[in-house]
């Protein structure tokens, strides 16, 4: 069966849907009733904040934990942070189901190199991969904004942001999402310079800037996941934050 017919709000046949007549009869009704019906929106944002700090040898990314669509709360409890290598985290928010493809394809990918090549790809050759893959998207994007935080070969800590096409730079510090233009000043402020403040200096800096923002930005709350990469591995803890 036709889904139209199946659905009661609809009360035109199929084969009227592109009668001359009945649409000039109905428009003259309703002026916004066909165009509305013939509306596509292929985008929805999610909402939620992700953030990347870079260390002398560590990194500490911070990522809230709702997902959201209006003033609808679909989840408090969706992780934005995943895991590429042992030595390499992407956090990225956005529309929800664009980011989880592209983490599924980044991973697709990682474990071919995986078995080709008996090794781990470094983070700088994960960050433009994911460059790569996001341009290769650049006529219909992925409506997902990236951070890739990790160690590099020398076991120092880099954060690479992106747009949504793939053009991405290194950075010091990076925050994305609906309260990121709320963090970045703050950021920038107490980052921009370099970071010579411990991990555990860092860690609270993350958890301050999301306690202030949660306060401005309704797309941002519920819980907040907190990753530290270091030499001693990842280590991983979830804050609460304001629930309303």
């Amino acid at each position: 069966l036709n889904k139209t017919t199946m659905n009661p709000q609809f009360s035109i046949a199929p084969t009227h849907l592109h009668n001359p007549a009945v649409e000039n009869t109905m428009t003259s009704a309703d002026p916004g009733l066909i165009s509305h019906r013939n509306q596509f929106e292929p985008y929805v944002n999610n909402g939620g904040t992700v953030v990347g700090i870079a260390g002398k040898d560590f990194v500490v990314i911070g990522a809230d934990t709702r997902m959201s669509v209006g003033y609808t709360i679909l989840s408090r409890e969706y992780s934005k942070v995943s895991p590429l290598t042992s030595k390499c985290l992407i956090t990225s928010s956005g529309m929800a189901s664009d980011c989880s493809t592209l983490n599924k394809t980044i991973k697709y990918r990682l474990t071919n190199y995986n078995h080709e090549f008996k090794k781990e790809p470094t983070t700088s050759a994960v960050a433009q991969l994911l460059s790569n893959t996001l341009y290769s998207r650049r006529f219909f994007p992925y409506y997902a904004f990236n951070l890739v935080c990790g160690l590099d070969e020398e076991g120092k800590g880099v954060v690479y942001g992106y747009d949504a096409v793939g053009s991405y730079d290194e950075v010091g510090c990076a925050a994305q999402g609906s309260a990121g233009d709320l963090i970045q000043p703050v950021l920038d402020n107490q980052f921009g310079n370099g970071n010579d403040k411990s991990i555990t200096e860092t860690r609270e800096t993350v958890i301050d800037v999301f306690s202030s923002a949660t306060e401005r930005d309704l797309y941002t709350g519920d819980g907040l996941d907190v990753y530290v990469l270091s030499k001693d591995g990842l280590q991983h803890e979830r804050v609460p934050l304001r629930r309303d």
